[in-house]
Protein backbone atom coordinates (compact mmCIF):
# COMPACT_ATOMS: atom_id res chain seq x y z
CA UNK A 1 0.00 0.00 0.00
CA UNK A 2 1.40 3.38 -0.93
CA UNK A 3 1.30 6.31 1.45
CA UNK A 4 2.25 9.96 1.14
CA UNK A 5 5.89 11.00 1.04
CA UNK A 6 6.22 13.10 4.22
CA UNK A 7 8.48 16.11 3.78
CA UNK A 8 9.44 18.01 6.92
CA UNK A 9 9.90 21.74 6.36
CA UNK A 10 11.93 23.78 8.82
CA UNK A 11 14.22 26.77 9.14
CA UNK A 12 15.25 29.32 11.71
CA UNK A 13 13.34 32.56 12.31
CA UNK A 14 13.41 34.92 9.33
CA UNK A 15 14.65 32.29 6.87
CA UNK A 16 11.52 32.30 4.69
CA UNK A 17 9.81 29.16 5.98
CA UNK A 18 6.28 30.58 5.85
CA UNK A 19 6.82 31.85 2.30
CA UNK A 20 8.15 28.43 1.25
CA UNK A 21 5.20 26.65 2.90
CA UNK A 22 2.86 28.94 0.96
CA UNK A 23 4.64 27.95 -2.29
CA UNK A 24 3.94 24.27 -1.57
CA UNK A 25 0.31 25.08 -0.76
CA UNK A 26 0.01 27.07 -4.00
CA UNK A 27 1.19 23.94 -5.83
CA UNK A 28 -1.75 22.02 -4.25
CA UNK A 29 0.47 20.15 -1.78
CA UNK A 30 -1.27 19.70 1.62
CA UNK A 31 0.68 21.55 4.35
CA UNK A 32 0.33 21.01 8.09
CA UNK A 33 1.35 24.19 9.93
CA UNK A 34 2.55 23.63 13.51
CA UNK A 35 2.31 27.33 14.41
CA UNK A 36 -1.28 27.56 13.14
CA UNK A 37 -2.20 24.48 15.18
CA UNK A 38 -0.74 26.03 18.34
CA UNK A 39 -2.74 29.22 17.68
CA UNK A 40 -5.93 27.11 17.45
CA UNK A 41 -5.03 25.24 20.65
CA UNK A 42 -4.60 28.56 22.47
CA UNK A 43 -7.75 30.17 21.06
CA UNK A 44 -11.31 30.11 22.41
CA UNK A 45 -12.40 26.48 22.69
CA UNK A 46 -8.86 25.24 22.03
CA UNK A 47 -7.82 21.96 23.62
CA UNK A 48 -4.80 23.53 25.38
CA UNK A 49 -6.77 26.28 27.16
CA UNK A 50 -8.10 24.26 30.11
CA UNK A 51 -4.83 22.42 30.95
CA UNK A 52 -2.85 25.68 30.63
CA UNK A 53 -5.38 27.46 32.86
CA UNK A 54 -4.95 24.71 35.46
CA UNK A 55 -1.15 24.99 35.35
CA UNK A 56 -0.79 28.75 34.77
CA UNK A 57 -4.04 30.54 35.79
CA UNK A 58 -2.66 34.01 34.97
CA UNK A 59 -1.91 33.00 31.38
CA UNK A 60 -5.57 32.54 30.41
CA UNK A 61 -7.94 35.48 29.93
CA UNK A 62 -11.45 35.52 28.45
CA UNK A 63 -11.34 31.81 27.69
CA UNK A 64 -8.14 31.85 25.66
CA UNK A 65 -4.41 31.83 26.27
CA UNK A 66 -2.93 35.30 26.59
CA UNK A 67 0.35 34.87 24.72
CA UNK A 68 1.92 38.01 26.21
CA UNK A 69 1.17 36.86 29.76
CA UNK A 70 2.42 33.37 28.92
CA UNK A 71 5.62 34.77 27.41
CA UNK A 72 6.28 36.86 30.54
CA UNK A 73 5.63 33.84 32.74
CA UNK A 74 8.03 31.66 30.73
CA UNK A 75 10.69 34.37 30.97
CA UNK A 76 10.40 34.57 34.77
CA UNK A 77 10.01 30.82 35.40
CA UNK A 78 12.40 28.71 33.29
CA UNK A 79 10.90 25.37 34.38
CA UNK A 80 7.49 26.54 33.12
CA UNK A 81 8.60 25.81 29.54
CA UNK A 82 8.93 22.09 30.35
CA UNK A 83 5.44 22.10 31.89
CA UNK A 84 4.00 23.96 28.88
CA UNK A 85 5.63 21.59 26.39
CA UNK A 86 4.19 18.62 28.30
CA UNK A 87 0.73 20.08 27.58
CA UNK A 88 1.20 21.36 24.03
CA UNK A 89 3.48 18.78 22.37
CA UNK A 90 1.10 15.78 22.73
CA UNK A 91 -1.77 17.89 21.34
CA UNK A 92 0.23 19.06 18.32
CA UNK A 93 1.49 15.51 17.72
CA UNK A 94 -2.13 14.28 17.74
CA UNK A 95 -3.13 16.96 15.22
CA UNK A 96 -0.17 16.02 13.01
CA UNK A 97 -1.07 12.31 13.13
CA UNK A 98 -4.69 13.10 12.21
CA UNK A 99 -3.52 15.30 9.31
CA UNK A 100 -1.35 12.52 7.88
CA UNK A 101 -4.17 9.99 8.32
CA UNK A 102 -6.60 12.26 6.44
CA UNK A 103 -4.25 12.65 3.44
CA UNK A 104 -3.25 9.04 2.80
CA UNK A 105 -4.23 9.28 -0.88
CA UNK A 106 -1.85 12.20 -1.53
CA UNK A 107 1.54 11.51 -3.09
CA UNK A 108 3.23 14.23 -1.02
CA UNK A 109 2.45 16.17 2.15
CA UNK A 110 4.48 18.82 3.98
CA UNK A 111 4.84 19.19 7.75
CA UNK A 112 5.82 22.81 8.49
CA UNK A 113 7.51 22.65 11.93
CA UNK A 114 9.82 25.42 13.22
CA UNK A 115 11.46 23.19 15.86
CA UNK A 116 11.50 20.06 13.71
CA UNK A 117 14.91 18.73 14.78
CA UNK A 118 14.68 20.13 18.31
CA UNK A 119 11.46 18.20 19.03
CA UNK A 120 12.52 15.03 17.19
CA UNK A 121 9.68 15.40 14.66
CA UNK A 122 12.16 14.69 11.85
CA UNK A 123 11.78 11.01 12.80
CA UNK A 124 8.24 10.94 11.33
CA UNK A 125 9.44 12.44 8.02
CA UNK A 126 10.79 10.69 4.92
CA UNK A 127 13.02 13.68 4.20
CA UNK A 128 13.69 17.16 5.59
CA UNK A 129 13.85 20.45 3.70
CA UNK A 130 15.65 23.32 5.41
CA UNK A 131 15.10 26.86 4.14
CA UNK A 132 18.00 29.19 4.62
CA UNK A 133 19.38 32.65 3.89
CA UNK A 134 22.56 34.53 4.85
CA UNK A 135 22.63 35.69 8.50
CA UNK A 136 22.54 39.40 7.65
CA UNK A 137 19.43 38.94 5.46
CA UNK A 138 17.79 36.85 8.19
CA UNK A 139 18.41 39.57 10.79
CA UNK A 140 17.24 42.34 8.45
CA UNK A 141 13.98 40.46 7.69
CA UNK A 142 13.14 39.86 11.35
CA UNK A 143 13.96 43.35 12.62
CA UNK A 144 12.16 45.04 9.71
CA UNK A 145 8.89 43.46 10.91
CA UNK A 146 9.05 45.76 13.94
CA UNK A 147 7.65 43.07 16.23
CA UNK A 148 10.79 42.36 18.28
CA UNK A 149 13.98 43.93 19.48
CA UNK A 150 17.47 42.79 18.49
CA UNK A 151 17.87 41.26 21.97
CA UNK A 152 14.63 39.25 21.57
CA UNK A 153 15.80 38.08 18.14
CA UNK A 154 19.15 36.93 19.57
CA UNK A 155 17.32 35.12 22.40
CA UNK A 156 15.13 33.20 19.94
CA UNK A 157 18.18 32.31 17.85
CA UNK A 158 19.96 30.99 20.95
CA UNK A 159 17.10 28.52 21.53
CA UNK A 160 17.06 27.25 17.93
CA UNK A 161 19.49 24.81 16.38
CA UNK A 162 22.12 26.79 14.41
CA UNK A 163 21.40 27.17 10.70
CA UNK A 164 24.65 25.42 9.74
CA UNK A 165 23.68 22.35 11.76
CA UNK A 166 20.18 22.29 10.26
CA UNK A 167 21.65 22.47 6.76
CA UNK A 168 24.05 19.64 7.57
CA UNK A 169 21.17 17.42 8.74
CA UNK A 170 18.82 18.32 5.87
CA UNK A 171 18.08 16.16 2.84
CA UNK A 172 17.28 19.29 0.82
CA UNK A 173 18.16 22.97 1.25
CA UNK A 174 16.42 25.88 -0.47
CA UNK A 175 17.89 29.39 -0.36
CA UNK A 176 15.16 32.00 -0.02
CA UNK A 177 16.92 35.07 -1.40
CA UNK A 178 13.93 35.92 -3.60
CA UNK A 179 10.48 34.44 -4.11
CA UNK A 180 10.91 33.66 -7.83
CA UNK A 181 14.01 31.49 -7.27
CA UNK A 182 12.48 29.82 -4.22
CA UNK A 183 9.30 29.06 -6.22
CA UNK A 184 11.36 27.48 -8.99
CA UNK A 185 13.32 25.38 -6.47
CA UNK A 186 10.12 24.25 -4.74
CA UNK A 187 8.64 23.19 -8.09
CA UNK A 188 11.80 21.23 -8.93
CA UNK A 189 11.77 19.53 -5.53
CA UNK A 190 8.12 18.54 -5.87
CA UNK A 191 8.84 17.01 -9.30
CA UNK A 192 11.89 15.22 -7.93
CA UNK A 193 9.97 13.70 -5.00
CA UNK A 194 6.98 12.73 -7.16
CA UNK A 195 9.30 10.75 -9.45
CA UNK A 196 10.73 8.79 -6.53
CA UNK A 197 9.12 5.44 -5.73
CA UNK A 198 8.31 5.03 -2.02
CA UNK A 199 6.40 2.47 0.00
Amino acid sequence: MTRPFILGLTGSIGMGKSTTAALFAAASIPVWDADAVVRQLYDLGGAAVAPIAAQFPNAVKDGKVDRKALKALLKDTPEAMVQLEAIVHPLTAQSRTEFVASHLQEPLIVLDIPLLFETGADKVCDAVLVVSAPAEIQKQRVLSRGTMSEAEFELILSKQMPDAEKRARADYVIETLDVETAARDVRRLIDQIMEKPHA
